[in-house]
């Protein structure tokens, strides 16, 4: 099975290092060999680098907006070429790029993308309705051409996804006014509960989704994990999925041929996750979408 790791370092976060080592950790642990195991025909891993004129560009968000280019040339290559993109993702802003990717992959018109989108977050955040200011608290909002639209466009995002092909799975934090945009944008939705067993719901959803696009690209942030899983994230919610009933989910979304890319974001590493708990888990994830491809009929894609 032809596979693409992608690595995106970038965060576009203001006040840490705007480059995170996040990727390079999971790729290091011994991803490459699993993988392997699995019997995956890896690409060479490519890494998302800004040019040399590009990094003396003023502004983390605009950096970032470039950064997401890049990686949306190099996942729209890598689908061209009929491998499946695995983005191992510096945070949640790297959706912008693995959208873009998607939707110019192909020959024909621009492809109709949808997402699933695994967090304990909604994300779905705008300048107006943040409490915290934290541009990884509106990826999904900038997608659905809510806000930012400068930096959705320099992401090479466009047209914006439509609302209706979006699905949150395993959101339970969410603020007040964020609360209010998913409920008035009427988005879909999964519970914990829907996500664990891979439940009648979230093959319906799928279904739906399926309906709609051409292409899906699967999204999960670390934090939607039981907090045991992840113990060095900084945003931990209660009550998550473990990453082995995740992993179960991620294999029935992938049975799905429309299921083009993934990606996992925030991935504690280092000092904050010594003994790799974290890693481990992103690595039962990324099993379990192996595992979905795998079991697709032949001839389904």
């Amino acid at each position: 099975m032809p596979l693409a790791l992608v690595k995106m370092p970038y965060r576009g976060e203001r006040n840490v290092p705007e480059l995170s080592e996040g990727p390079d950790a999971l790729e290091r642990g011994g991803l490459l060999e699993r993988l392997q195991k699995l019997n995956c025909r890896l690409k060479p891993t490519t890494v998302v680098q800004l040019t040399p004129a590009e990094e003396k560009q003023y502004g983390e968000w605009n950096r970032l907006g470039l950064a997401n280019g890049h990686l949306g040339r190099l996942v729209a290559a890598n689908t061209n070429e009929g491998h499946v993109s695995v983005g191992l993702l510096a945070n949640c802003s790297g959706a912008l790029g693995m959208l873009a990717g998607l939707q110019k992959s192909g020959v024909a018109a621009k492809a109709r993308v949808g997402m699933v989108f695994i967090d304990a977050h909604g994300d779905f955040n705008t300048p107006e309705t943040t409490l915290s200011g934290m541009l990884g608290g509106m990826p999904v909002a900038v997608a659905a051409g809510l806000c930012l639209t400068r930096l959705r466009q320099k992401a090479g995002l466009e047209p914006a996804l439509d609302v209706r092909s979006i699905v949150l799975a395993g959101v339970r934090d969410t603020d007040p006014l964020e609360r209010e945009l998913i409920e008035e944008k009427q988005v879909a939705r999964l519970s914990v509960p829907e996500i664990r067993g891979a439940s009648e719901a979230l093959r319906r959803e799928l279904r739906r989704l399926s309906e709609r696009v051409d292409v899906v690209y699967v999204h999960v942030d670390m934090d939607v994990l039981d907090p045991r899983e992840v113990p060095g994230h900084a945003l931990r919610v209660p009550d998550g999925p473990t990453s082995l009933e995740l992993a179960a989910a991620l294999e029935e979304m992938f049975r799905n041929p429309k299921a083009a890319a993934f990606g996992v974001a925030s991935t504690p590493h280092g000092s904050r996750d010594p003994e790799g708990v974290s890693r481990e888990a992103a690595y039962r994830l990324i099993e379990g979408v192996v595992r979905g491809i795998k079991r697709r009929q032949p001839g389904s894609n």
